[in-house]
């Protein structure tokens, strides 16, 4: 059937039957539907100030960010640092405005010069170590070769985390290359002022403050914000060529210095007992001088007083001198006093053997005999 024909009530491909043409759609009411709508979606509208607040509430509240008590905290804004926080809650203004970094400052970092420690699975050395010579063996100052394993212990000082960061190209892997390399400049640089016996003995103490120190100078030269925490000589041997000749050259020295012990502990012995024996010997010398030196001067001072008295009564004192004399002499010896009235015409019989075997004293009553009679004679 043709579309234009208006039997049947058929209706054309425009929706209506054969022969009308189509009517273009209605704007007004096109119009009038979209305000309907419009409308239906007013009330929405009212809560964007709300909602922008609340967004702005949330954004401001991502500058919030906490330190932990091992952390210290570098705030940057537009990527440059403003200021360092320490541990504890803080605030920033949000990304990406501000950012910030939480570098570990107390955690205690370690290298090592000269050897390389094998870790196990749990973290922890094996105590199985890979020789590095190319970082061990060093010039000494007598220019002797020495094999030296040194540990470094480092850490980020106290307010120096954004140096730690900025000034350093790869904060992560540059501060373990930047302190191996002056660790190990240091190290050669200390030994090369010191013999080779000297850091085998009882330089090592020295050495080890001379390397702390060195490093650190270098290190803060680099304003690099890390402190060295301890310096620690691992190892400190001859090559191993000649290692068993420095081992003969130690046992010398080792009974060397025995043998001076041995004679340091004789001395020790031995001076105090004749110092001693020395000061008595003054004393004794000092006590019998003082004792010949007073007993002088008395007998000068009585001297002078029995001169004064001489001077005074010359046939006085002569008598009592004789006297005194006398006294000091005969008090000691047995003495016989003869009458001298006694006697006339006979022979006085003394007997003096046996007087001889007895000793008067001083005090005692003189001994007085009178001569005995003559053989024949009248008593």
């Amino acid at each position: 059937m043709a579309w234009n024909d208006n039997g049947g009530g058929q209706q054309g491909p425009w929706g209506q039957g054969g022969g009308v043409p189509p009517q273009p759609p209605d704007i007004d009411q096109i119009v009038r539907m979209l305000k309907e709508r419009m409308q239906h979606k007013a009330p929405i509208a009212k809560f964007w100030p709300v909602l922008i607040v609340i967004a702005m509430v949330v954004w401001m509240g991502t500058g919030i960010y906490v330190v932990g008590p091992d952390e210290n905290g570098v705030v940057l804004r537009f990527g440059r640092h403003v200021e360092t926080t320490g541990p504890g809650p803080h605030w920033r203004l949000p990304y990406p405005i501000s950012s910030v970094l939480m570098p570990k400052v107390t955690k205690v970092e370690r290298i090592e010069i000269g050897y390389r420690s094998r870790a196990r699975t749990d973290g922890r050395s094996s105590g199985d170590d890979v020789d590095v010579p190319a970082e061990s063996f060093m010039l000494t100052g007598d220019e002797n070769i020495i094999d030296i394993d040194m540990s470094v212990q480092y850490r980020i000082k106290d307010n120096g985390a954004a140096n730690s960061l900025f000034n350093l190209r790869n904060p992560a892997g540059d501060r373990h290359k930047v302190v191996r390399d002056a660790a190990e400049s240091s190290i050669r640089q200390v030994i090369g002022r010191n013999e080779i016996d000297s850091a085998l003995t009882a330089g090592k103490e020295k050495i080890q403050s001379d390397a702390k120190l060195t490093i650190q100078k270098i290190l803060d030269s680099y304003n690099s914000g890390i402190l060295i925490v301890a310096v620690q000589l691992q190892k400190v041997a001859p090559p191993p060529e000649v290692v068993h000749a420095f081992k003969d050259v130690a046992s010398a020295r080792e009974d060397r210095e025995r043998a001076m012990n041995e004679a340091q502990g004789y001395a020790n012995d031995i001076l105090p007992k004749a110092k001693g024996e020395a000061a008595k010997a003054i004393q004794e010398a000092e006590g019998y001088r003082a004792a010949k030196v007073t007993r002088a001067q008395g007998d000068v001072h009585r001297f002078l007083a029995i001169l004064k008295e001489y001077e005074t009564a010359k046939d006085v004192t002569e008598t009592r001198l004789y006297l005194e004399a006398m006294e000091e002499i005969m008090s000691g010896v047995n003495k016989v006093i003869l009458d001298p009235k006694a006697g006339h015409n006979i022979l006085p019989y003394l007997p003096l053997p046996a007087m001889g075997q007895g000793r008067g004293t001083r005090g005692d009553a003189a001994s007085k005999s009178d001569s005995s009679p003559a053989k024949g004679d009248a008593p």
